[in-house]
């Protein structure tokens, strides 16, 4: 069904109804209307990485893992299987009559935010903080859960519309200010991204306000951008409960009718919260007319016609049986293994000869469930933890020593003990091992949302880089062993590993891996395959390095405009194989569309198979109004069997040939670029991590 049909079915529809209907159809827990057939519905639906909250379902490295994978085929695939155990289970409790939250087929996902600052606790959501890597993998995953039939798979919403990156404790008050060249260079490109090229049919505004206007409630955003220059003709959506902040804590208005009328009036179709309960009333004051209260029903339904919700789609068919199937769990191990991040190897890694050895974890994320699925997560059937998979892997061959070693984040395990009561029994397990895997981080309870249910008692963000305490205590009482010790940081965000990386001889990011992440660290951590995963983000040496996190300028920030070196800089990750680019040219240019295909010769030196990313970085020489130092233009995922040699041709948008001048406008650059290729960036810090030098290409 195109969307004329859908609108005009939906016009249809709404026309029968009487306004308090119409009205009512615009809450996120949109009730039954028996007269005409309509049963309840409720958008509300996550789905991240993987089907949330909705019972069991394909659980996915959290979103800013699959990130560092750079792999948009793969998220493309893991969007479809979230579609698919989307429908099958809608199929289900539909049957049952059951359409309570999170069960119906309106996944309010992907976050495409860019995730500026380390400290924002929800960063783990987005995609990192490359607004090109943000782009390509935002329509990606989009395009999986949409699918490419007449009939939507399921509906997916960008959020959160359009500059949200923390900080979590002040969100409801908060007024984010971005200068226009900012907005177009950095905080807009995603969104603009997944409306234009993969048709989302739904966008979430941001609790804050942008420049002085509520998201939700925002004429430059709603109005003038999304609808205006974009032409988005989906719906639109508001963050829960943010529209009373209108009144409450932004001070825009005055009442709930007030709010209620400046969010619909503004585009808000849909109120996740209950401020449109007031519609009604603020319809009899004259703050809105009916043929607004009509004009958003008609979106809603347009959407509910869109996915077939009322005439039937081929999706009807999709069992129960595709829920967590084998075929989903192997995308998401594949997702997994791809994600792990190897920032330091000394030779130690892959473990090798397990055979008689003993192997001791330690560290509180070792055997932590919490610690795999991040925040915004589904149930699985099974859980494999990374110590779990060790043993797993290692099963009669070798023995395997377990501590906790701390707390996350208390100073004891026991609450009658004394302080560091796990530490002995670590540095025991330490001295009885030939090698430790030392697994430290955070979860959903140390970094999240504010007030979500894994956070419900904290503001979300961290307020350093730094381990919990109990950790580094347990790192140093570790390292003082003198044991060969690999570290595995499972985190959503940058952590200060500087410790780690002078005295550890292995360090390896997991992220949050997915429900079954210990499988896949395993078969890293033994070399049945290799790491292959590349940083999304940066890894600050210290928070000295970065503004105050209330400063929205991107000055300073990320690796397109930070002055200071990285500790570890973004698009970089070590593999046990050493792929080199061994030439690259330009091979043509379009002369309409600006696109340049450079033909690339890659080999991999190294004595082990592995995968890799090929990435390609663009400098313009002269542009007063180009970014300060370079930025990601294209990226290709490769896999090379030891000394395997391959050509490849990658396109590099025209798009990324144009600058943003201070009104925020795209405008040709000065026709003086460098393209760097390589596996990782241009910069100093990444040549001396890696030895390597990415290959230099003018262009005029």
């Amino acid at each position: 069904m195109t969307r004329e049909e859908a609108r005009r079915r939906a016009r249809e529809l709404v026309g029968q109804m009487t306004v308090e209907e119409r009205a009512s159809q615009l809450r996120y827990d949109a009730p039954a209307i028996e007269r005409l057939g309509v049963p309840a519905y409720n958008w509300w639906g996550e789905a991240l990485h993987g089907v949330a909250r909705a019972g069991v379902a394909t659980s996915f490295p959290q979103a800013i893992a699959m990130a560092a994978a750079f792999d948009t085929e793969l998220l493309r695939k893991a969007g479809d299987v979230a579609a698919t155990e989307g429908r099958a289970k809608y199929n289900a409790y539909s049957s049952e009559d059951d359409r309570d939250i999170y069960k119906g087929l309106t996944f309010w996902s992907p976050n495409v935010n860019i995730f500026r600052d380390p400290r924002w606790g929800r960063g783990q959501e987005t995609y990192g903080e490359d607004p090109y890597l943000t782009s390509r993998l935002g329509v990606a995953y989009v395009e999986g859960l949409q699918g490419d039939d007449d009939v939507l798979k399921s509906a997916a919403c960008a959020k959160h519309f359009a500059v949200h990156s923390g900080p979590e404790a002040v969100r409801h008050e908060f007024n984010a200010t971005a200068t226009k060249k900012d907005m177009a260079e950095t905080y807009l490109p995603a969104f603009k991204a997944c409306v234009q090229e993969a048709g989302v049919e739904a966008v979430m505004g941001a609790y804050n306000r942008t420049n002085g206007e509520p998201c939700c409630g925002s004429k430059t955003l709603m109005q003038d951008i999304l609808r205006g220059e974009w032409k988005f003709e989906g719906h639109y959506v508001s963050d829960c409960w943010a529209i009373k902040d209108f009144h409450e804590r932004h001070m825009v208005t005055h009442t709930m009718e007030e709010s209620a009328a400046l969010a619909l009036k503004t585009g808000c179709d849909i109120n996740c919260g209950v401020t449109y309960l007031y519609l009604l009333k603020a319809l009899e004051q004259g703050l809105v007319t009916e043929e607004e209260i009509t004009e958003a029903a008609v979106r809603a339904f347009t959407a509910r016609y869109l996915l077939g919700l009322f005439d039937g789609s081929k999706y009807d068919e999709i069992p129960y049986e595709k829920v967590e199937c084998e075929e989903h769990l192997e995308v998401a191990q594949q997702l997994a293994r791809e994600s792990v991040v190897l920032l330091k190897n000394d030779g130690v890694l892959p473990l090798k000869d397990v055979a008689g050895k003993t192997i001791g974890v330690i560290g509180p994320n070792a055997n932590s469930r919490e610690a795999l699925v991040g925040n915004y997560h589904g149930t699985s059937s099974r859980y494999i933890t990374v110590l779990e998979g060790i043993q797993d892997k290692v099963g009669h061959n070798g023995r395997v020593l377990y501590s906790e070693g701390s707390h996350l984040f208390k100073d004891r395990v026991e609450n009658l003990a004394w302080e560091n009561d796990r530490v002995a029994e670590a540095v025991t397990v330490a001295k009885h091992s030939d090698v430790v895997v030392l697994c430290v981080g955070l979860n959903e309870t140390l970094e999240g949302e504010e007030g979500d249910t894994g956070n419900s008692y904290a503001s979300g963000d961290k307020a350093d880089l730094l381990l919990p305490e109990p950790q580094r205590k347990l790192m140093e009482a570790v390292f003082a062993v003198g044991k060969p010790v690999v570290v595995c940081l499972m985190a959503g965000s940058a952590i200060d590993l500087s410790e780690a990386q002078e005295k550890a001889d292995a360090v390896l990011q997991l992220w949050y891996p997915g429900a079954r992440g210990g499988k896949a660290v395993a078969d890293i951590l033994f070399g049945e395959c290799s790491p292959s995963g590349k940083l999304p983000v940066t890894f600050y040496r210290s928070l000295d390095d970065l503004p105050a996190f209330e400063d929205y300028s991107m000055r300073g920030r990320t690796y397109r405009y930070m002055e200071q070196e990285a500790l570890y800089p973004f698009g970089y990750g070590l593999t046990y194989g050493d792929v080199q680019v061994e030439h690259a040219k330009v091979l043509s240019k379009d002369g309409k569309s600006g696109d340049v295909t450079v033909h690339v010769a890659v080999k991999n030196v190294g004595d082990a198979a592995t995968g890799d990313v090929i990435q390609i970085y663009v400098k313009d020489q002269k542009s007063p109004h180009a970014v300060p130092n370079h930025s990601l233009c294209a990226f290709a995922r490769v896999y090379l069997e030891a000394g395997e040699s391959r050509e490849m041709d990658i396109v590099v948008s025209g798009n990324a040939f144009l600058v943003v001048d201070e009104e925020g406008t795209f405008i040709p650059g000065s026709g003086s670029y460098v393209l760097y290729v390589g596996t990782g960036q241009p910069d100093r810090r990444t040549t001396a991590l890696t030895g390597k030098k990415c290959v230099e290409i003018a262009v005029g």
